[in-house]
């Protein structure tokens, strides 16, 4: 018998079914959401949350004419079932499959693309001026949590809409979740909303009473200026008036009829902009994720394999803890990543010295700039790609003044599943272009810990760049040493060429040059450790020696680590060297394995040996030896 998702393959679709069928299609959307998800990974607990507001959003609004704008859109899962892609769900987050956030290149239904937070009402904002400028009729929606409108840009946004009294809704889905619990004064006032009430339960027996008295609609309407004002003193929802915006709310999120209700309403409302404050859990329907909502926001695939081996994060998270321990005025700052940073671990024994600023990237820097003015020394854990949104304070805030803030950039290079709006493929380009910063790549997780020392010792903001995964395994140093500044390391002798690798492609470089050694091509290794500033002697030296030098890193081409090196030479008078480089050309990067995506680029042991060859004559025979040799692997 076919199930009620079997007869979605639309949004028009759901006009028809009753509410006792809305709610067994909720409970039918769960079930394939954690069968999904529970097997190819992704973002759970977030997307269990919002079945019954996606559902009511579709049967309210007309997509694709509508304009439904979810912010970040991970939380988009139950959208893409209903929105003719149930077929392809299970490719989710796949190589080549659908993506784990809303993407234009995927669907109609995906207004706008995202997957970095507090986007949303400035997109949708942009939509409705639009409409308006065009003499169009539709409606701009923007879904957007109580985690991400904590951040700066969500609140422009707001006060633009005051601004411009576009015709806009905005959907406040309100579980006091980003990732971590939210943070910060503005969830404080949402939370005081959340749990209270007493106004609703006062104004439902009121209207009750006041019915069934003579001329109790005339009273009921006299009311309405005595219950603003006490509705004020009970729930603050003034901020959003001031703002410029009509409040509904708060509305239970897991009540279709509820919510069809009042989205109706704010559809239908045409004076001004509109916030529908919606109450949801997260993890809704399915008991692990309701009670551990911060590890089901997302999970694994079942067959990866976890290691015993610690994660870069886990090591970054343990020697901070070492450090803070040795010194007194190391703090720790956090953009709403203290689990994913494992920053959680320094929490517990210093919560006073570890600071979540919520989903606010540009104010984490300046609040650390400040610290650093007052003699401390504070650690920046953020992922690469969520650095990007702060570059102006690293550079205006930080590196103008030379402050010495540390910048751990978590998740630098192919992230994998989230694709190419996490990869974290720009950060060596884009940071050592600023003047006064130190960056920097450890080749495995010891050396992530001494880099870590070597930065607390600097006294210059210094950045330092490591993977999403495990480590290599390898032991770790009791003793922490300075590495000093600027100088990589041989960690394998060649005559034919050197491979200058850093980071993470130092290991796979060792791989390529014990292949190539075994067809009779001497490869030279360096660690370069440091992207800026580079260890101009020892390149230089290699570079007289070999006459061939290839770059590798995780990282683009452009303005990278290579052409860095390219341009050392070229400003040393060493035009007659060759030069190749390896590493992302100029795209973004799509979902997939990091093995998937490393092999597509050459950056696994393999691409590597192949690129070497091709420095050398008649090299076909060397690349058939090393495509059919043991670098070979099945993915």
């Amino acid at each position: 018998m076919a199930s009620l998702l079997d007869r979605i393959d639309n949004p028009a679709d759901l006009k028809g079914l009753t509410q006792q069928e809305l709610r067994l299609l909720a409970s039918e959307i769960r079930q394939e959401l954690v069968a999904i998800v529970t097997t190819k990974g992704g973002h759970l607990a977030s997307n269990l949350g919002v079945v019954e507001l996606t559902i009511a959003l579709h049967r309210v609004f007309d997509s694709p004419r509508d304009k439904i704008v979810w912010d970040v859109g991970h939380q988009s899962y139950t959208h893409k079932l209903l929105t003719g892609r149930r077929e392809r769900f299970a490719t989710l987050r796949q190589y080549g499959g659908l993506s784990g956030f809303t993407s234009r290149d995927e669907s109609q239904h995906d207004p706008f693309g995202a997957g970095h937070a507090s986007t949303s009402i400035s997109a949708a904002l942009g939509m409705a001026v639009a409409c308006d400028l065009s003499a169009d009729n539709y409606h701009a929606v923007a879904i957007i949590g109580d985690g991400a409108i904590t951040g700066g840009m969500a609140l422009e946004a707001l006060n633009q809409v005051g601004q411009l009294g576009s015709r806009l809704i905005v959907v406040l889905n309100d579980n006091g979740m980003s990732i971590s619990p939210t943070v910060g004064a503005l969830a404080k006032l949402l939370t005081k909303i959340r749990f209270d009430y007493r106004y609703y339960r006062a104004k439902k027996e009121s209207r009750r009473l006041l019915t069934t008295l003579p001329l109790g609609n005339r009273l009921w309407q006299a009311s309405q200026k005595i219950r603003s004002g006490f509705k004020g003193l009970i729930l603050p929802t003034t901020l959003w008036e001031e703002f410029g915006f009509t409040y509904i709310g708060p509305i239970d999120g897991h009540n279709i009829s509820e919510l069809e209700l009042a989205l109706s309403q704010a559809r239908d409302y045409h004076r001004k902009p509109i916030l529908v404050h919606v109450i949801t859990t997260k993890g809704k329907g399915y008991h692990p994720a309701e009670g551990d909502a911060v590890n089901f926001h997302g999970v694994s695939a079942k067959g990866v394999s976890t290691k015993a081996i610690p994660t870069y994060s886990e090591v970054f998270a343990q020697t901070v803890l070492r450090l803070a321990k040795e010194n007194p005025r190391l703090v720790a700052v956090t953009p709403a990543m203290p689990e994913g940073s494992y920053l959680s671990i320094v929490a517990s024994e210093f919560p006073q010295r570890v600071f979540d600023v919520g989903i606010c990237e540009q104010h984490a820097v300046t609040f650390a700039a400040g610290l650093a003015t007052q003699g401390f020394i504070p650690v920046v854990a953020i992922y690469s790609t969520f650095l990007q949104r702060a570059f102006d304070q690293v550079i205006h805030d930080v590196c103008l003044q030379d402050l010495p803030v540390i910048f751990a950039i978590d998740r630098g290079g192919i992230v994998g599943d989230d694709g190419k709006t996490h990869q974290g493929t720009f950060d060596i380009s884009y940071l050592t272009l600023v003047p006064n910063l130190i960056v920097a790549a450890p080749k495995d997780e010891n050396e992530l810990q001494h880099l870590l020392y070597t930065a607390v010792k600097s006294d210059h903001p210094m950045a330092i760049r490591y993977p999403r995964e495990s480590g290599l395994g390898v032991e770790l140093d009791t003793e922490l040493y300075e590495i000093p500044i600027g100088k990589g390391e041989t960690v394998r002798y060649g005559k034919d060429v050197a491979i200058l690798a850093i980071g993470t492609m130092v290991a796979p470089a060792l791989e390529a040059a014990q292949e190539l050694a075994s067809n009779g091509i001497e490869a030279t290794v360096i660690n370069a450790r440091f992207a800026k500033p580079l260890d101009s002697e020892l390149i230089v030296d290699v570079a007289n020696y070999t006459k061939r030098l290839v770059t590798v890193e995780e990282n683009t081409l452009s303005g990278g680590f290579g052409s860095s090196i390219a341009q050392l030479l070229q400003q040393s008078g060493m035009c007659d060297i060759q030069v190749k480089s390896i590493g992302i050309p100029d795209e973004f990067v799509e979902q997939g394995t990091q093995a998937v995506l490393r092999s597509k680029y050459g950056l696994d042991a393999e691409g590597i040996a192949k690129q070497v060859v091709t420095f050398f004559t008649n090299h076909d025979s060397l690349l058939t030896e090393i495509t059919r040799g043991s670098l070979l692997r099945e993915d």
